[in-house]
């Protein structure tokens, strides 16, 4: 074993790289949805049932991961998780035209992918939050930029070999992108695993449902979730309709440039954070999500509202991964318990964001414009929610000084 792979840098490494394995569960197949209606005979209501199923299966392994990933442990669940994903991609182009049933082949690889994902979901974090970095909040940071670059790589890569090869090898790309994995699973096999928390254990359920700041970090994580998925999962068709441009050249100006910006935003705090508090910096964010679904929905110019899609990429960027620094430092004992319950509550936000978008643009003729312009009340009530939480913090640490302050004058 070389040096490199004792390092925490490896472990880092395998970290980051699991985060691009992730985008690939998230982007790669939404790419294909019209695909799968042309060539596999699948309907529109067959297509929706699979993101549900992505999302719900995620959700399920984020509730039962973290008593998993205590007992068989942080390496042996890495491993475990990256072979669900590359399976997954085998299997999603291999089952649908070796199966009779095309979308029951589809489903089988989406749960495979789905456990996959919501177990580095849950594992990632914690053992980031573990290694021995001076900052652990630039090192999330960090992490989830590759979620954004991996985005990026998915969408715009796959778009160029489509265009390069054409749909009918859209299978060969699944099993190109399986290679990733795959390669990351043997990497987990041999670097250093640390002791995500301290040695004086950390908290159950029941002592973290007693906790008041946890619900609103709980909270807090749902209302990041919803904030960032509910543009970014409709970026393309608004910028589609919007702009009149052709469906690759709206998944390059949408949900790629979104997540450009994102990952921008993320490696600048991995750089500069420290210099910040996170909390305030959190409370920022969701102020100018919230001006950047103004601009989107109610400017009456297209280029405009695009760069409103932009400025929203950015100020989405330290939600999810703030928090889950916030927990880290306000929890220190929380466990794998804390980090797969705040997963969950983030899911759930993914899930109800776009949801809540999807069913007003319905009720509104299909007016994305009405739609995402509802779904601003996700980061307003971010904002009350740290500002909730600021002052929370605020009032124990007074109160937890006043404590010392008679007890010395008793003393």
């Amino acid at each position: 074993m070389s040096i490199g792979l004792k390092s925490y840098k490896a472990t880092l490494t395998a970290c980051f790289v699991g985060y691009v394995c992730q985008a690939i569960v998230n982007n790669f197949a939404p790419l294909l949805f019209l695909t799968f209606q042309s060539s596999l005979g699948v309907s529109l209501t067959q297509v929706t049932a699979l993101i549900g199923i992505n999302f719900a299966v995620q959700i399920v392994v984020d509730l039962i991961a973290s008593r998993l990933v205590d007992k068989i442990g942080y390496r042996v669940s890495g491993v475990a998780a990256h072979l669900f994903i590359g399976t997954g991609l085998v299997l999603l182009g291999v089952l649908p035209s070796a199966m009779g049933n095309a979308f029951a082949g589809l489903v089988v690889a989406a749960v495979f992918c789905s456990v996959g994902g919501g177990m580095t979901e849950v594992l990632l974090s914690p053992l980031v939050e573990s290694c021995p970095t001076r900052n652990k909040s630039a090192a999330m940071s960090l992490l989830h930029s590759f979620y954004c670059w991996g985005s990026v790589a998915v969408i715009a890569l796959s778009t160029l070999f489509f265009r390069l090869f054409g749909m009918d090898f859209w299978n060969k790309m699944a099993a190109i992108w399986a290679i990733i994995p795959f390669a990351n699973a043997a990497f987990f096999l041999f670097v250093p695993i640390f002791r995500p928390f301290g040695e004086d254990g950390k908290h159950g359920f029941r002592t973290l449902f007693r906790c008041g700041l946890f619900w609103v970090l709980v909270l807090m994580m749902f209302f990041s979730g919803a904030s960032e998925i509910s543009v970014a999962q409709w970026a393309s068709a608004f910028v589609e309709s919007g702009l009149g441009v052709s469906k690759t050249l709206g998944d390059l100006l949408g949900p790629c440039l979104f997540a450009v910006m994102m990952g921008i935003m993320r490696v600048l705090y991995s750089k500069f954070g420290d210099r910040f508090d996170l909390s305030k910096t959190l409370l920022v964010c969701a102020a100018v999500c919230t001006v950047s679904y103004l601009i989107i929905t109610l400017s009456p110019w297209a280029e405009l509202s695009l760069a409103g899609c932009a400025l929203c990429g950015l100020s989405v960027a330290m939600m999810w991964p703030g928090t889950f620094s916030i927990a880290a430092k306000t929890i220190p004992r929380g466990g794998t318990a804390m980090f797969a319950l705040l997963a969950l509550a983030g899911d759930l936000g993914c899930a109800a964001g776009p949801s809540l978008v999807g069913a007003v643009s319905s009720a509104s003729n299909d007016n994305l414009n009405t739609g995402i312009l509802a779904a601003v009340v996700f980061p307003a009530l971010l904002a009350i929610a740290v500002i909730v939480f600021m002052n929370s913090v605020k009032k124990n640490s007074e109160n937890t000084l006043m404590y010392v302050r008679v007890g010395k004058e008793r003393l």
